[in-house]
């Protein structure tokens, strides 16, 4: 009997089913690298922006006049001044950072929006609805609920403290050890004017003077970089009298950079290279007219007004005003609201207002460090001893000057209400430096 022999039975329609099931598969994975790619440089910029919207607050938490206000303002500025998604501008049409955003709490973190007693800012931002097309496709054939779309949250918490090293100005306060006592660290009351040593080769006539504070013997250039930004100085740093080395305050160079921070300039560009603080605004005896107990001038950095219709430094910055008072400054109207002229090359001036140059390039310059020093500062090398938060209260009107520059005094830097924040590497409790930004969460 001849077996039967069955029909060989057609495979093709089941690989075309297992192709079909592998490209799926394969686009689900493809999907998953992707779109989970994607979230991920959100999330790392969205971390980034968040990062830099709490430090920049952070530092504005001093305590003082409208704290927080200021903290919110800086935080918006800095954190939407990072690009987010893949780097987009706009942040792919998505919101930004906004008030809303920010939080504060006190030293027991508690919710607080008290100015004086804000420590810890808060930054915590949501990027609604980032598209993932690719995990989409393959959630509607899965169980997966809303994968094409989601949103990338990222926060940030920071607070301030004491630095072990600081980016101060080349000066150094000489203390005055006849005064020095309870609440006068260094022998000064805070809101003191203090007066910078301005002669070619004079060594008298203030209380600081500019140093060396790499402690060498490099004159005017030096001393210039130094301005523009020397980090590293630590207490027990030796530093030199840069007026000795012949370095005084009335070069050129340290004019031009010092009066930079005034929005006052050489160049008409000059706010794009050397950054103005957020108000040009000068004060000298002549536009300010509030006086301590001992009819000396003080307080202009926090006080409100001075009495006589002047407006003080805070309020000034968040107006972004000129060296004028007003949004555009012109030579004749800052030399006569300082009275004193300047000089015939820094005739250039950034524009305020709430759509200038200022606010636009400004950043906190004029509240600074200064090292200070026991006995008087010479050429002999001498040891830093602490560190004083001072306010750059006046331009210096050019490099031929004899016009007495001064400084306000504002306190020591280490101070837990000190408006002096500034780059530098975080200590402890026990550190001199001024406080700085740090990342606590």
């Amino acid at each position: 009997m001849t077996p039967k022999i069955k029909p060989k039975r057609s495979e093709q329609g089941a690989v075309i089913v297992t192709f079909a099931l592998f490209i799926f598969l394969l686009l689900g994975f493809m999907g998953l690298a992707l779109d989970l790619g994607h979230l991920f440089v959100i999330r790392t910029e969205l971390q980034t922006s968040m990062d830099a919207c709490a430090l920049a607050g952070a530092q504005e938490l001093n305590g003082q006049f409208k704290a927080v206000t200021r903290a919110i303002n800086a935080g918006i500025a800095a954190g939407n001044a990072n690009n987010v998604d893949l780097q987009s501008t706009t942040w792919n049409g998505k919101t930004k950072v906004s008030a809303a955003d920010i939080k504060f709490f006190d030293k027991d973190h508690g919710p607080t929006t008290d100015d004086t007693l804000a420590r810890f800012m808060r930054c915590e931002h949501a990027q609604q609805g980032t598209q993932t097309p690719l995990l989409g496709i393959f959630g509607a054939y899965s169980s997966a609920a809303n994968a094409g779309s989601m949103n990338v949250n990222a926060f940030a918490e920071a607070t301030t403290a004491p630095s072990q090293s600081t980016c101060p100005l080349p000066l150094a306060l000489v203390k005055d050890a006849t005064r020095v006592g309870p609440g006068r660290p260094f022998g000064y009351d805070k809101g003191d004017w203090v007066p910078l040593l301005l002669g070619q080769s004079t060594t008298t006539g203030g209380q600081i003077g500019w140093a060396n504070l790499d402690g060498n013997n490099s004159g005017a250039k030096d001393l210039t970089t130094q301005l523009q930004g020397y980090c590293g100085s630590r207490v027990d740093d030796n530093i030199t009298n840069a007026n000795a080395n012949g370095a005084a305050g009335t070069k050129a160079s340290l004019v031009e950079e010092w009066n930079g921070r005034f929005g006052i300039y050489k160049d008409a560009t000059g706010y794009k290279t050397i950054y103005p603080d957020y108000t040009g605004y000068g004060y000298t005896s002549t536009d300010w007219k509030k006086t301590n107990a001992s009819g000396k001038s003080c307080c202009a950095f926090d006080s409100a007004s001075d009495g006589a219709g002047n407006t003080g430094f805070l309020l000034r910055r968040q107006a972004f005003d000129t060296c004028s008072g007003t949004s555009i400054a012109a030579a004749n109207t800052c030399e006569t609201t300082m009275g004193f002229t300047l000089s015939n090359n820094l005739k250039s001036f950034a524009t305020g207002g709430s759509s200038g140059q200022l606010r636009q390039y400004g950043t906190n310059r004029r509240v600074a460090v200064v090292p200070v020093v026991d006995g008087t500062l010479t050429n002999t090398p001498t040891q830093i001893k602490d560190f004083a938060c001072v306010f750059m209260l006046q331009p210096i009107p050019s490099p031929n000057s004899t016009t007495q520059v001064f400084l306000e005094y504002i306190g020591k830097a280490s101070d837990l209400g000190s408006p002096c924040t500034a780059g530098g590497l975080a200590g402890n409790a026990s550190s001199a430096g001024p406080l700085v930004p740090v990342l606590v969460r």
